[in-house]
């Protein structure tokens, strides 16, 4: 009975061995504890036990973890995605303050997608917020950016809505921060810019920050001259070439892109292009209150030029 257990027990190794298809690295693990010497009191029965109690449950265990770890990370990345798309849908629409809802349960998950998306809900909300809302909204965006930044340093939206962030807490706290804090700004939109080249959004940003910068005036500069050795410097045909990317990459994608090449024309007394864009963006077909500020404006320059 000893003997035929023994072919039994060996027997279903083998059956074992074939059902789960084991890799080499695993049948070798299982040949190191047939091969494992015995102390001189244990018989081969005793030896190919200890192997029949080890190696079937070693080998289940592991594949049976592998195949639950798997199925649940295809889950979660299903469920990730189905609620970004919801998010992005909801933000087509306008509903940021839907899309602070939906994902603000899920920013301790450190996924870099769900917090830049919620940055953005949170800027948008900023903007339509009384000032003490609306202060206190831009640094919970702004600590979530730097959240995101630190699991994932090359991600251009995370940089691009960084810049955005740092400029308007920097314009909380005042002039001498945003001139310090300048060149900051800079850094991530070309850190952005370099993830994605070709972004219209991104070259118009960059087109209006060099616009800022060479329209600085004297009691900035002077500010700036103090705290840097050397002052951030730009002027208005570095910030032409950015706004004329932009349009060029994506024709009437932004009704201000067409204001800031009006305004940037008409500075360069290049006064035939600027009557030209300044006329696009007061047509421009507004969609949110933005677009009809901005088409307001264009259409005051245009009156008084």
């Amino acid at each position: 009975m000893v003997i035929s257990g023994c072919k039994f027990t060996y027997n279903m190794l083998q059956r074992l061995n074939r059902m789960t298809n084991c890799n080499r690295i695993l049948q070798r693990a299982v040949l190191h504890k047939n091969v494992y010497p015995a102390r001189k009191s244990e018989n081969s029965v005793q030896i190919v036990r200890k192997v029949t109690i080890m190696s079937p449950f070693t080998v289940m265990g592991i594949w049976g973890v592998t195949k639950n770890n798997s199925q649940d990370e295809y889950k979660t990345q299903i469920a990730t995605k189905e609620l970004l798309t919801k998010a992005d849908t909801l933000f087509d629409q306008g509903d940021y303050r839907g899309i602070y809802n939906l994902l603000s349960n899920y920013k301790d998950n450190k996924d870099v997608e769900i917090l830049w998306r919620l940055s953005r809900a949170i800027y948008k909300m900023s903007e339509m917020a009384s000032d003490v809302e609306g202060q206190k909204l831009i640094y919970e965006g702004y600590d979530l950016l730097c959240m995101a930044l630190e699991i994932q340093e090359d991600h251009y939206a995370v940089h691009k809505w960084m810049s955005i962030f740092l400029n308007s807490k920097s314009i909380l706290e005042g002039t001498k921060t945003l001139i310090k804090e300048s060149y900051n700004i800079k850094k991530h939109m070309l850190r952005a810019l370099e993830l994605k080249p070709g972004d219209a959004t991104l070259l118009y940003m960059i087109g209006c920050w060099c616009y800022e910068v060479a329209s600085m005036p004297w009691y900035q500069r002077k500010i700036a001259s103090i705290v840097f050795a050397e002052p951030p410097t730009s002027s208005l045909e570095e910030s032409l070439s950015y706004l004329e990317n932009a349009e060029k990459n994506d024709p009437n994608f932004y009704s201000r892109n067409l204001l800031m090449l009006g305004k940037t024309y008409l500075k360069l007394n290049r006064k035939e292009d600027a009557i030209k864009y300044l006329k696009k963006a007061a047509e421009f077909p507004a969609k949110d209150d933005e677009d009809q500020r901005t088409k307001q404006e264009a259409q005051k320059i245009l009156n008084s030029i």
